[in-house]
């Protein structure tokens, strides 16, 4: 028992041990959360086309003997870019010719032949009025007539037949040569020397590069908010998030039903370096909304994660984890995590500040 209650008045002389003061930090520049109104809006994303794209097609079926143009090179519109074997187009020319010639002569022949008659005929009735030929000669010189009439006729139904199937035969030969269908830049070839080409067959790509366009997706939610005619701006990631002013040139009336989206065609402004296939992001207004605005400098990063650090009313400091949303410029929304009017150090950089205390803070 003695022992006892010595330990216990050793015990009641102990004093507790203080707890350790936090880190003071110096020279710290804190700042406010604040909301404010920003532009709202909605971001669609998209790839930057060619204005006017085509794919040449051969117009009849034949062996490509020649190839005249290759990707990146520039054409002008009715330019020859390939080649098709026209041996036999070019003798069925050289026979309709000869077939229209003979038509010609065929016509020639039947228009004196009926000239002849109708000038006989016109002989015999006067002679008939006079009685001095028979009923039978005046007959007879009308029958001549009649067949010299028709068969001239027949001449130039003959003629125009073989002058229309000359045009044709001709447009079959034409057909050997694939033309530029505009002055624009060859982005592919599908066909080499030897390929079969067939009608529908595409054998290259010319696309316009005057203009292009964003073709960007809008959910079938915010499609309302768009109109032809609308001022949008564009960054396209090639470019390093430079802005460009687009204009909405088409809103493409069909929605795709696997995704619920619209396609928007944004009209983007002449500049040599865009290209085919770009990324490019359109930022379509609402209006103005509030929202809770940090500086970027603000935010800490760990892992996957990003972070403030909070100060508060006595100087301690503490990570907070955060959602970010939009950045504006400088700044960066903050969706969760932080409330308006709550402190935090402007600019940590990579230093570990939870749990220290604010000593001193700049103006």
């Amino acid at each position: 028992m003695l022992g006892v209650f010595a330990f216990l008045i050793g015990c009641s002389n102990q004093r507790p041990t203080p707890a350790a003061k936090p880190e003071p930090l110096t020279g710290v520049a804190l700042v406010v959360a604040q909301k404010v109104n920003v532009p709202d809006g909605v971001e669609a994303v998209g790839t930057v086309r060619a204005a006017q794209t085509s794919q040449v097609a051969g117009q009849m079926m034949g062996t490509i003997v020649e190839i005249r143009v290759h990707e990146g090179d520039r054409v002008e519109v009715g330019q020859v870019l390939a080649t098709i074997d026209d041996s036999q187009p070019r003798a069925s020319v050289e026979q309709r010719t000869a077939a229209t010639l003979a038509a010609q002569k065929e016509q020639t022949a039947a228009d004196t032949e009926f000239a002849l008659a109708d000038s006989t005929f016109k002989r015999y009735q006067q002679l008939f009025d006079k009685k001095s030929v028979s009923p039978q000669e005046f007959d007879e010189m009308k029958a001549r007539r009649t067949s010299a009439e028709a068969r001239r006729e027949m001449a130039v139904a003959e003629q125009a037949q073989a002058e229309a199937a000359l045009t044709q035969a001709r447009n079959s030969l034409s057909y050997t040569r694939i033309r530029a269908p505009f002055a624009g830049v060859i982005t592919e070839k599908k066909a080499d020397v030897g390929t079969m080409a067939t009608p529908g067959l595409p054998l290259f790509t010319v696309e316009d590069t005057r203009r292009y366009r964003l073709e960007a997706t809008v959910d079938e939610r915010d499609i309302s908010i768009v109109r032809v005619g609308q001022r949008v701006p564009v960054t396209l990631d090639a470019f390093g998030g430079v802005e460009f002013q687009g204009k909405v040139a088409q809103i493409v009336p069909a929605a795709d039903p696997a995704s619920r989206t619209f396609v928007v065609k944004i009209e983007l402004p002449v500049d040599p370096r865009q290209r085919s296939g770009l990324f490019g992001r359109a930022r379509i207004s609402r209006g103005e909304r509030t929202a809770l605005l940090v500086p970027r400098s603000a935010i800490v990063e760990r892992g996957q994660l990003q972070g403030v650090y909070l100060v508060d009313s006595v100087g301690e400091v503490s990570l907070s984890y955060i959602t970010l949303g939009q950045t504006l410029g400088a700044q960066v929304e903050v969706l969760s995590g932080l409330r308006e009017g709550e402190r935090l150090v402007a600019a940590p950089g990579e230093r570990e500040l939870a749990g220290k205390q604010v000593a001193a803070v700049k103006p």
